[in-house]
């Protein structure tokens, strides 16, 4: 699909020596204005160790053959990710998870769920800048994260999937 949203280099710049640019999502386009960048505090403390990695070690790296064109491709995307990770950490409203009640369902919980055929999936609410779909880590303002907010151990959710209506039973919550 991005293939299809670049035009031909022939349209678009006189030489190949400058780098293509990357296409980034815009940072307010992830949150809904006026809302707080809710923020696991094991998030922010991930992202200030990727931040200082690529500003004291692979930005310097990738700067030091800045003759070379590939460097410069190769710069590029780590300045536009420090950037990126700048504005997320400026904006973080951190919650200490730890606080958290472990009766309900609330922002950082990790909640095990079974659905009608006792098959069990585990989530954890995060906030948006730490969804990571392959770990069941997704965002606060999620469908199923709402859905799932303030439930008890035992509780039956209301889910709509794509294939139809959910029932889901909250089987364990856990905070780190």
């Amino acid at each position: 699909m991005l293939q299809s949203l670049r035009m031909n280099k022939a349209f678009t710049k006189e030489s190949d020596e400058e780098p293509d640019e990357p296409m980034a999502i815009p940072r307010s386009a992830q949150l809904p204005p006026g809302v707080k960048n809710y923020m696991t505090a094991g998030g922010a403390q991930r992202m200030r160790e990727e931040l200082d990695r690529l500003v004291q070690v692979e930005a310097p790296a990738a700067a030091a053959n800045l003759g070379d064109a590939e460097a410069k491709r190769k710069l590029q995307p780590i300045e536009q990710r420090i950037q990126y990770l700048k504005e997320c950490l400026r904006t973080a409203a951190p919650v200490n998870t730890k606080a958290q009640d472990a009766s309900a369902v609330r922002f950082g919980a990790t909640v095990t769920v079974t659905d009608h055929a006792k098959a069990e999936f585990v989530y954890r609410i995060v906030g948006v800048d730490e969804i990571d779909l392959n770990r069941g880590w997704i965002s606060w303002l999620s469908p199923l994260a709402k859905a799932l907010m303030n439930a008890t151990v035992g509780s039956q959710i209301a889910f709509r999937t794509p294939k139809g209506d959910e029932q889901l039973r909250v089987a364990r919550i856990e905070y780190e």
